[in-house]
């Protein structure tokens, strides 16, 4: 029944993107064979869907038709798909990420420009409605430094499949050349590639990176690697030894715990008494140990034993900065 509820929406959409006059209701009606208050719901959805349909006043009602033809009609943004574009690209700028949200803002200058102006027209108050009414809650984090230059010549060597030349470090006048293999997004950015003479991946962080010119050809990654599994090896950016990760969160914070996503690998594990395991495999213990603290008491480390050493070391050295000192007396 679905299924005909669609092509009923896309055989009067065809009308519509077919008619040069437009359609009113009744001849919508009377084409699909359906009663007046049917066709009524289908303009809707159709209009939910697909918001480039026109209205033309005719002088004893309104007539409907989709300009341009049906690809332009199936082609254009709906409402919330812009309202999702505004929003991604204030997140980006509250994190600090202006080099990609003024990518993505030049998209989208690019997107409306290529609207009718009716089209505009017809989407904006809901569009506006949409974007007063989202918001982006502030994290606390540090923000991805990026010179625009620096990461358009990143870009360029990796769709040439050239290598870079850098100097890294603050005050380093060592030059490294690396083959480009990818770029990770994170609270930095980092460039993903071997440095001559090395078989496997390092991680070079951008704001440590000057001077960056492209070089002749790369070394390109081998065959069976990519960015994605590269990135799965660990809990956060650094990379060392995956392990088999075993957390037991007690009862009060399994609902938390179970919505948490701690890893693209992971699985999860409900207990009688109401607790929950969750168990992934990754390295980057480190950081894995300092996002445990901020669960608290909440969260038991089953496995691997060096994650508990890890945790414990944190968690000692915490308290022993921040210990209070005993409060001196009076002598007299």
């Amino acid at each position: 029944m679905r299924h005909e509820k669609a092509a009923m929406l896309l055989d009067l959409a065809r009308l519509l993107a077919g008619s040069a006059e437009g359609m009113t209701l009744d001849e919508m009606a009377a084409a699909m064979h359906v009663n007046r208050r049917t066709v009524e719901r289908m303009r809707v959805a159709v209009e939910q869907l697909f918001p480039q349909i026109e209205e033309i006043a005719d002088g004893r009602g309104k007539r409907l038709r989709i300009s341009g033809g049906l690809d332009g009609f199936i082609q254009a943004p709906t409402v919330d798909e812009m309202a999702e574009l505004h929003t991604a690209i204030n997140t980006l700028r509250a994190r600090g990420d202006t080099t990609r949200a003024g990518l993505l803002e030049s998209l989208q200058a690019k997107i409306r420009a290529a609207l009718r102006p009716a089209l505009r027209s017809r989407m904006a108050p809901d569009l506006n409605a949409l974007v007063m009414a989202e918001g982006h809650a502030m994290q606390a984090g540090p923000r991805p430094l990026a010179d625009p230059a620096a990461l358009d010549t990143i870009r360029t060597a990796l769709k040439a499949g050239c290598g870079l030349t850098f100097r890294y470090g603050n005050g380093a006048n060592h030059v490294r050349t690396v083959s480009p293999w990818g770029l990770l997004y994170g609270r930095s950015y980092y460039l993903v590639g071997p440095c001559t003479g090395k078989a496997g991946p390092a991680l070079w962080r951008l704001d440590r990176m000057n001077d960056i010119t492209m070089t002749d050809m790369a070394d390109p990654p081998p065959t069976d690697w990519n960015i994605a599994d590269f990135a799965s090896r660990s809990f956060g950016v650094y990379q060392d030894e995956p392990q088999d990760i075993v957390l037991r969160f007690n009862p009060d914070a399994t609902h938390d715990a179970a919505r948490f996503l701690f890893h693209p690998t992971q699985t999860h594990e409900e207990r009688p008494d109401g607790s929950l395991v969750v168990r992934f495999h990754a390295g980057g213990l480190r950081e894995l140990a300092y996002h445990l603290f901020t669960w608290g008491r909440t969260v038991e480390v089953l496995a691997p034993p060096a994650l508990r050493r890890e945790l414990h070391a944190l968690l000692t050295e915490a308290l022993q900065h921040h210990a209070m000192a005993a409060p001196e007396h009076d002598g007299g």
